[in-house]
Parts: C-alpha cells; structure tokens; sequence
C-alpha cells in the first residue's frame, strides 16, 4: 500500500513510553514464547517469479527461511509517464495473473520451487481497492485489460464501489477510514457478497497453486468482519492446512490491533519504531520491555525493522544503513517477540517512487545477489543469514539472563537453546567503542560458533568461535555495531 497514513508511524513514535534501561537478575520469569507463523518470513518486493525460484532453491531454503513474502500477483496499472513506479503493484486492474514480474505458468513454477526447498509462499493480497486516480488515461494494464476508475470489465462495476468517493479526510472517523478513498484509490464494497465471491475466486486459485496464506494490504480499510468472512471461505493449502493470514494494521487511537487478531496475526508498527530508533539512535537497552508496547501477544505480531513502505518515508533505518540495519534485523530474528519478517528489495536511491530494475516496457529484469548492487539482498547478509538458524534453534523459549550496561550493550538468553549479545555502537554522549566482559549464559559448557559473524554448515563454523565454560559465562570483546549469538544447532562437535 501506498498511504498517506504513513504519518501515524510518526504518531505512534511520540506515543511510545520508553521505559529506563534496568538490568533485571538473571533467574527473570521467561517471557512468553513465539507461538505465531513456523519461522521467519522475507519480503522479496518486487522479485520477479523466475529469479525468485532460483532463490529458493540456492539460498532462502539451504538457510532455513520458512517462507517468503512475494509482491502482488495480480495484473496493475501501467504508470509509463510516471517511470513505471513501484506502487504501480497495489492498484489492481483485474485478477488475472499478469504483473510485470510474470504470468500465471511462471508464477506457479515459482511456488512449486521454493515449495521443493521448504519455503512457504505467502502473497501480499491487496482487496481493499483498485486503482486510483491517478492512474486514469495511462493506458491498458500489465495484462492488456483495458479498465477506468470503477469499472474493470469482468471482475466489478460502479455498484461494487463504496458511495464516499473521496479521500480519508479525518481518521479519527472510523467510518470515513473503512469507507472512503485511501489516497484516491477505488474502495471497494468487502461487505458485499458479489466483491468476497470474486475476491474468493482469486485467493483459492493461488491456494490450488500451492500458495501457503496471504498477507492483506490495507486491512486498517477494511472492517474485520469483512475480512473474517473472506478468511473463512478460504481453501485449505496444499498440505492440508489453514493458510497462515497476517493483516497490514498501522494502530492508532481509533483502529486497534487487537480488533483484526480473530482473523490472524497483525503487523505492528510500534515494534518497528521502537527497534528501529532505538539501533539507530544507539541506545537499546530498552528494548527489554517490548512486549510491553504494544497491545499484540507475541503469537499475533508479525513483526520487522522496515517494510517497503516505512523505508521510503524518512525511516529511522533502512539498507542505506548497513551494518546497523543488519544488526537490528539480527536482534528481531534473536528477541521472543512476533514473527519475524526481512525485507530484501531494491535499491531506489533518492527516487523514493522507483520501481524496480525494469526494461523499457516497465517489465521487472531478472533478479540477483550479484547484480552491482541494484538488488538489495539483506537475506544472504552474513549477521541476518546466520540468526535465522539460531531463530529455529531457540524456537519456543523465553526470555532469561538479560544483562545491560544502560546504553548500548544488552545481553540475553533463550533458555539454555541460544545467548546473544548486541553492541550497537553507542548514542551520542555514551561510550560507543568495544566492550570487553565476562557473560553469563545458561548454555551447556562447548565450543560455540557464533553465527553473526559465520555461518555454521556441515560442523564447521565460517565465523568466530567462542568457548562457554560448565558455569554458561564466557568472556570476549564485542565490536560497535556488532554482536554475538550462539546456539545449540551451532556448537562445534556438539
């Protein structure tokens, strides 16, 4: 989604109590486990489907990523005197299955690839529009569908679209919110039998395909009875079960979270602000009471450092950071809160609108890790890549030996599964270099690989390795913006 609502993440920063950084005695009652979607989830914008297949197979799967979050399926406007911008992608013309990243015969290859290499394949599901204004007179869409604002031959009329035809003026008015424009786009009538049939149609076709839950764009539009009655006529997925359903909520005063959680698991943007200011700021030891901020059990959020929308709008951080970025992302993967999800995009440099790497008739180019840069591939980043094992390895644990010295460093345990440590450089005023000490852990005695700095494969470690005597402390020096994690998938002859 495009939204004008992008400014209530600034709102919500200014809610957010920070608490003071404390450091709580070792033997804390656990925090409650994850019990959300099975693992980390990657938000592949604007991958095309047949460099996303050879992805699965070459590196999200051999990984461990659970699923991947792919851009919308479906056939969108065509912006070519816009420069064929990225959000061409959420205005949809029909349900056909042809966006400029490919048709409906490569887009079920895609599926059954990353399918094969264990990774589930979740679509961002956009139903609470069509296209907008802005798109009137650009021409045909990706698929050759000839359409104008609420009329879209073969899949709605006028009478499908809700009556308030003008943009969301005020929302604290939850009516205008659900019922009106999101910044001109044609919003459509989800409490009308005809727009769930059609919109049923196409979410359990992609189900048929192999598709394992969706995440709903614009959920905030949309009334959660709405969006219960379409969750409830969807198709089991390949594997016989329930498609996992996360739902794009950005909280605030008058839409809450919490109102949209019978219908699935929710995003939630305090967790983004939170983590993402503090990493950039420096100072982290907060981020301890995190699950304190917000209103979602850890088994509801779905949570991350930046989408593709927050890292267009003056983010706190996003891949033009680097090592911050990367180590904010291993502290999400690492933390027992929400299911988390990384966003591997494109570069768009100070063209915030951009779309991705395209030809000359706004066709998405093939995709890749090595393609000078313009593909921006966080997934492979060694810290974020080697968190995703420990992520699997500490799977149903909690919080315990939280340690931090008030600013910068933080230290926790995941039971006796996992230990990470976080040095994220220090904030203005607070000491910002290397930290040496004695860490207290309750792993088992044995030698560690720590897999910010490596991967662990095959018994070896790529990285450093770190020994944990029989009392769990161990002793080292952790870099600015760096860390430690170690976990029991990860110890050398273990």
């Amino acid at each position: 989604m495009r939204p004008v609502v992008l400014a209530t993440i600034t709102a919500l920063a200014g809610a957010v109590v920070v608490p003071s950084a404390t450091t709580p005695p070792a033997d804390e009652a656990a925090a409650a486990p994850i019990t959300g979607a099975e693992g980390p989830i990657v938000q592949m914008f604007g991958w095309p489907w047949e460099s996303l297949a050879e992805e699965c197979r070459s590196s999200l799967g051999p990984d461990g990523y659970a699923a991947i979050q792919v851009s919308p399926p479906t056939e969108h406007v065509q912006l070519a005197d816009q420069g064929y911008p990225w959000y061409e992608d959420y205005q949809p013309v029909s349900y056909d299955l042809r966006s400029r990243r490919g048709g409906a015969e490569s887009f079920e290859n895609m599926v059954a690839a990353c399918n094969g290499a264990g990774v589930k394949v979740y679509v961002d599901a956009v139903l609470n529009h069509m296209s907008g204004s802005g798109s009137q007179d650009s021409g045909p869409g990706s698929g050759g569908t000839e359409y104008s604002k609420y009329d879209y031959p073969g899949t709605y009329a006028d009478s499908d679209f809700h009556d308030c035809r003008e943009d969301i003026a005020d929302y604290t008015d939850q009516w205008e919110v659900r019922n009106c424009e999101l910044v001109g786009l044609a919003d459509l009538r989800t409490e009308s039998s005809k727009v769930r049939d059609t919109q049923l149609a196409y979410l359990n076709r992609l189900l048929d395909m192999g598709v394992s839950g969706f995440r709903l764009d614009g959920s905030k539009h949309m009334p959660p009875e709405d969006i219960a009655a379409i969750v409830d006529g969807l198709h089991e997925t390949s594997t016989g079960n329930e498609p996992y359903i996360y739902q794009e909520v950005i909280a605030d005063s008058t839409t809450r979270g919490t109102e949209y959680t019978g219908n699935g698991d929710v995003t939630t943007f305090t967790y983004t602000d939170r983590v993402s200011s503090a990493f950039a700021k420096g100072s982290i030891a907060g981020l301890r009471n995190l699950p304190e901020e917000t209103d979602l059990g850890s088994g509801q959020a779905v949570v991350f450092v930046a989408n593709h929308d927050t890292e267009r709008d003056s983010p706190p951080l996003s891949y033009e950071d680097g090592a911050a970025y990367d180590l904010a992302n291993s502290f999400t993967l690492a933390f027992p809160y929400g299911t988390p999800r990384i966003l591997s995009g494109f570069d768009f440099g100070d063209d915030t609108d951009a779309g991705p790497p395209s030809d000359d008739n706004g066709f998405t180019r093939p995709a890749g890790c090595a393609d000078d840069g313009a593909w921006v591939c966080t997934h492979r980043h060694t810290p974020v890549a080697g968190m995703v094992g420990f992520n699997q390895a500490v799977r149903g644990t909690g919080l315990n030996d939280w340690w931090d010295n008030g600013g910068n460093v933080i230290a926790f345990g995941r039971g006796d599964a996992g230990f990470a440590v976080f040095n994220s450089g220090g904030a203005q005023g607070q000491d910002s270099g290397e930290t040496t000490r004695q860490f207290r852990s309750s792993l088992p005695a044995g030698t560690y690989c720590n897999v910010l700095t490596g991967r662990f494969e095959n018994g070896e470690c790529g990285g450093e390795t770190i020994e944990v005597n029989s009392d769990g402390t161990f002793t080292t020096t952790v870099e600015p913006n760096s860390g430690v994690a170690l976990h029991q998938d990860a110890e050398l002859g273990g």
